[in-house]
C-alpha cells in the first residue's frame, strides 16, 4: 500500500527519494545584525557568546510577520528578534497563531507578509540552504510508518548529508535502543515523539524550532529536551507555562496571531 505521508520538510515519500543530497554545508551567515525591529522584544541571554563562536549575527530576525488561510489571518504583524543560544518560548491558547510563526521560522511556509532572516541570510530566497542548519520537530511526529526507528533516522541522515553512524548515539539519547528495530507504526505516542525529537538533531542544526515537543512525553521528557536543546538556539511553543519557564529564558505570548506580550526570566530590553 502506498503512503500518502508528507513529511513537512521533505515532501512525500517517493519526492524525498528523489532528491540527491550532496555534502552538508556549514558555512555560517555573513553581514551585520539587523536592526531591532519596531516592536520586537530583544533578550540578553545568561552566555553572550552562545551560539557556538559563530560571530555577532542574530540567530533570527522576523519582521512583521503575517499569513493568511484564505481570509482567515493566522499571524498579524508579528516581531521577533532571537540571538544566538536564546531559548524562546512562544505561549498562546489553540489557535493563537503558534504553529502557523514556527512552520514560518522553520521554512515549512512562507509566510504572506513579512521580511525573516536567519543565520543572517534571507530565510525567503534561501530556504533550500537553511533547512540544513534547522531542525523541526512538527505539531505531529511525521515519521515514516513501515520503517524502524532505526532505519527512520538513517534515512533522515542520507537526506540531510549525515553520518549514519549517528543513528545509535541519536537513539540512545532519546532512550529508544531498545526499540531500535520496530516500526515506527508499533511504538507509543511517547516513543514516537522522542524519535522525531532525535531525527530534529541528526545533522547537528545550528537552530531548533519545536512544536509542543512536550506532547505524550513522560515525566522524564523534559530531560530530554533539556539535553537536545543545550549550546543550540531554540524557538518552542507550549501550553505549558512551567515547562516555558524552565526551559527557556525567554516568553512571547500570542493571542489571535499577534504579540500580546514578551518577558524574560533575565532582562528584557525593548
Amino acid at each position: 500500500m502506498r503512503s500518502s505521508f508528507r513529511h513537512p520538510f521533505l515532501g512525500s515519500g517517493r519526492r524525498c527519494r528523489e532528491i540527491c543530497v550532496g555534502p552538508r554545508r556549514r558555512d555560517p551567515g555573513r553581514g551585520d545584525p539587523a536592526d531591532l525591529p519596531r516592536g520586537a522584544f530583544r533578550a540578553v541571554a545568561a552566555d553572550p557568546d552562545a551560539g557556538r563562536g559563530r560571530g555577532a549575527v542574530s540567530a533570527l530576525v522576523a519582521e512583521r510577520l503575517s499569513h493568511w488561510f484564505g481570509s482567515d489571518p493566522a499571524l498579524d504583524s508579528v516581531d521577533l528578534l532571537v540571538d544566538r543560544g536564546d531559548h524562546v518560548a512562544i505561549l498562546g491558547e489553540n489557535g493563537a497563531g503558534k504553529t502557523t510563526l514556527l512552520r514560518i521560522l522553520a521554512t515549512a511556509i512562507r509566510p504572506s507578509s513579512g521580511k525573516l532572516e536567519i543565520m543572517g541570510l534571507d530565510a525567503l530566497r534561501e530556504r533550500r540552504r537553511l533547512r540544513g542548519r534547522i531542525g523541526y520537530v512538527a505539531h505531529t511526529p511525521g515519521l515514516y510508518p513501515a520503517l524502524t526507528a532505526a532505519e527512520n533516522l538513517a534515512f533522515f541522515c542520507d537526506l540531510r548529508g549525515a553520518d549514519r553512524e549517528r543513528v545509535p548515539e541519536m537513539l540512545d539519547l532519546a532512550g529508544l535502543s531498545q526499540v531500535a528495530r520496530k516500526r515506527a507504526s508499533e511504538l507509543s505516542r511517547g516513543m514516537q515523539q522522542r524519535l522525531a525529537i532525535a531525527r530534529a538533531v541528526m545533522h547537528d542544526p545550528l537552530l531548533l524550532i519545536l512544536d509542543e515537543p512536550d506532547a505524550s512525553l513522560d515525566a522524564e521528557g523534559p530531560e530530554l529536551l533539556v539535553r537536545v536543546m543545550k549550546d543550540r538556539t531554540t524557538v518552542l511553543a507550549t501550553h505549558d507555562q512551567a515547562l516555558a519557564t524552565r526551559l527557556c529564558q525567554r516568553t512571547v505570548v500570542l493571542r489571535r496571531g499577534r504579540v500580546f506580550g514578551a518577558g524574560s526570566r533575565l532582562r528584557v530590553v525593548q
